[in-house]
């Protein structure tokens, strides 16, 4: 089932009437992002050996699903800095600190999606601007459709699962470390993860 429109590399003289799936049709609708069942989060190089795994507690969001028109499909979300979690508390406050993020200064971290794509099967591709400290700058995100659903509460969910790879010195996170042995404490490229189930609302 695809959410957008795909692209036909194939010229043709007469135009054939475009035919909208009823299934995909049926999931046009505004949708919330369930943060209770959703996660954002990253995986960066730690002293050039291992990868140290975080993510974002509290965020929220919206996407607006067209089934007429699936490229015209958006997402919005916005992610509350403060709420890093690496699992060890000395290394979330530095991350929250002026050497990183300055979430007391600048408190979110925001995507605003400009277009949606089909890759394939259930493969898109959706870009947007990815705001981190004031600094904007556009973000490309891979990700999977994995289907809707009617869960036992009466929820039209949707859930999608992606990722993207930015350079953290773009959005001027800079700081780091030179090692003894060669190399810098914390990679400049970071992965980003995300896993969203999102429930649609009420017409």
């Amino acid at each position: 089932m695809g959410l957008f429109n795909r692209k036909n590399d194939v010229a043709t003289t007469t135009a054939a009437p475009q035919t909208v799936n009823p299934a995909l049709a049926a999931l046009t609708g505004e949708y919330t992002i369930d943060p209770a069942h959703s996660s954002i989060g990253f995986t960066v190089r730690h002293a050039m050996v291992t990868n140290v795994r975080g993510s974002f507690s509290d965020h929220e969001g919206t996407l607006r699903l067209d089934g007429s028109a699936p490229s015209s499909s958006t997402a919005t979300i916005d992610v509350k800095i403060a709420s890093v979690d690496t699992g060890i508390a000395d290394r979330d406050g530095h991350l929250r600190s002026g050497d990183f993020f300055d979430a007391e200064k600048f408190p979110l971290m925001t995507f605003r999606s400009t277009a949606a794509e089909q890759l394939g099967g259930e493969q898109y591709r959706i870009t947007g601007d990815l705001t981190i400290k004031d600094v904007t700058r556009p973000l490309s995100i891979d990700l999977e459709f994995n289907g809707a659903a009617t869960d036992p509460y009466g929820n039209e969910r949707v859930g999608f699962e992606g990722s993207a790879e930015i350079l953290r010195s773009e959005w001027g996170l800079t700081w780091n470390a030179a090692l003894e042995t060669g190399g810098v404490m914390v990679s400049d490229k970071v992965k980003l993860n995300f896993d969203i189930s999102a429930i649609k609302s009420a017409a």
